[in-house]
């Protein structure tokens, strides 16, 4: 709370959007380092130049000077020396008294110093009336008398075109980083509608684009909203398989029931079957709750010693009754793979549980390569037509035709295949080379 108040006053000078953020990080160092550089630039190498270049005027005009002096007075004396040197000798219009500049001439006040400090007898410096020269009052023995000259020849080149050149300068290189930063944010603001159209319960169409950041949180945003839709088309299937599935035991069951006499004795053979209902509807709730579960993977990955776990997969279907065993397994056998234990397990149990319902034995193998791990589940069943794949792999689709009527609740191929999309892999279906039947392959990161 405290840092929140202290920082709350400098947030109310601060511009909210991200453009103007962004162009104020953008444009407020060149503005500074603009400004520093004219500062200093101004104040060392003009007044350094300047100062000079007016100490070398100053010794000529003081050489003007001395000679005036020497000839009492006589400007005339001066002239002949004066001429080469450039320097114009009058007299003065007006009393003037004091130094005169341009409040916007820098330089001047260099000039008028170094002048004062070199010659004698200076009555008053003009530099206003004339920006172009200078004019000097000295005060001679025969009277005040002028000394004129070029003011090029004790200033540098006028720092002022320095200064226009760097505002223009400046303002060039902000109108193209203005439309350079325009594009820059422009996709990010797209991304930001999206999401917002999202958010309202409505689809915008939205392609990455811009910086590769940006471009990344655009594909994860779209990844993001994929895996919801997919979600809450899988909650639809599941509610509708629900009702869909349990109605025909339930019905059996109503009509059992109905059927049962308080005056005759209740049949063995009908309770058996309302018992194996019953049954059924426990399956296919349990089903529905083990593919709920998994779409909260809350257990973090951790490095499993593939070999271990494959045996343990092996040894519980075993114990289970089923005719699986482990043909291969390739790779280093001490070598360890990142991933959920669980949710691996649980999409094994799945293949495995397929494989012993639509046939009679299977097979586990496992290849730890440098980057992925890849297990496969071959069983010798009828298998699946190539183009029944996709489908196959929808939650609550059977292929009846194809597996036979197994009674389930077509959920098992489903939940390894999002299993295997949770790790950053796949689920990949097939023909078995060995047993002729289905393959079906995990292929994760490792």
């Amino acid at each position: 709370m405290a840092n929140q108040a202290e920082g709350g006053w400098l947030k109310g000078f601060l511009p909210r959007g991200l453009y103007g953020r962004a162009a104020l990080i953008l444009f407020l160092p060149v503005v500074v380092v603009m400004l520093v550089v004219s500062v200093m630039f101004l104040q060392r190498h003009f007044e350094g130049v300047t100062r000079q270049m007016t100490t070398s005027m100053a010794r000529e005009l003081a050489f003007v000077a001395a000679r005036i002096d020497r000839a009492g007075g006589q400007r005339d004396a001066g002239r002949e020396i004066a001429v080469p040197l450039e320097v114009t000798i009058g007299m003065p219009t007006g009393s003037q008294e004091g130094d005169s500049r341009l409040f916007y001439d820098f330089s001047g006040r260099v000039v008028i110093e170094v002048l004062r400090e070199t010659l004698g007898n200076i009555r008053a410096i003009d530099l206003a009336s004339d920006d172009k020269r200078v004019i000097v009052t000295v005060d001679g023995a025969a009277g005040p008398y002028t000394l004129a000259f070029d003011r090029r020849r004790v200033s540098a080149s006028n720092p002022h075109q320095l200064l226009v050149l760097m505002v223009f300068t400046s303002l060039l290189m902000t109108g193209i980083a203005t439309v350079f930063l325009r594009n820059q944010l422009r996709p990010i603001r797209r991304l930001a509608e999206a999401a917002e159209e999202y958010g309202k319960g409505r689809m915008a169409p939205y392609r990455p684009s811009g910086a590769s950041e940006v471009r990344s949180a655009g594909t994860a945003f779209l990844d993001m909203r994929n895996r919801l839709e997919r979600q809450n088309e899988q909650r639809k299937l599941m509610l509708s398989g629900i009702s869909h599935d349990l109605r025909t035991p339930l019905t059996r069951l109503r009509l059992g029931l109905s059927m049962m006499s308080s005056d005759q004795p209740v049949d063995d053979e009908e309770i058996e079957a309302m018992e194996a209902d019953i049954a059924e509807m426990n399956r296919m709730v349990d089903a529905f709750l083990d593919y709920a579960r998994n779409d909260a993977q809350d257990s973090p990955p951790e490095p499993t010693p593939v070999a271990e776990f494959m045996d343990a997969i092996v040894a519980d279907a075993q114990r289970a009754g089923q005719r699986v065993t482990l043909r291969s397994l390739d790779g280093d056998r001490a070598g360890r793979a990142t991933f959920r234990p669980d949710t691996l397990r649980r999409a094994l149990e799945n293949l495995l549980g397929n494989a012993a319902r639509y046939g009679t034995r299977a097979e586990l193998d496992a290849t730890l390569g440098p980057r992925s791990l890849r297990i496969g589940v071959e069983d010798d069943g009828p298998g699946i037509p190539d183009d029944s794949v996709d489908a196959a792999m929808r939650p609550f689709t059977r292929l009846d035709p194809a597996r036979g009527q197994g009674g389930g609740a077509g959920l098992g191929l489903a939940i390894a295949a999002d299993v295997a999309r949770a790790h950053g892999g796949q689920l990949r279906l097939g023909r078995g080379q060995r047993l002729g039947g289905l393959r079906a392959e995990i292929v994760i990161p490792r």
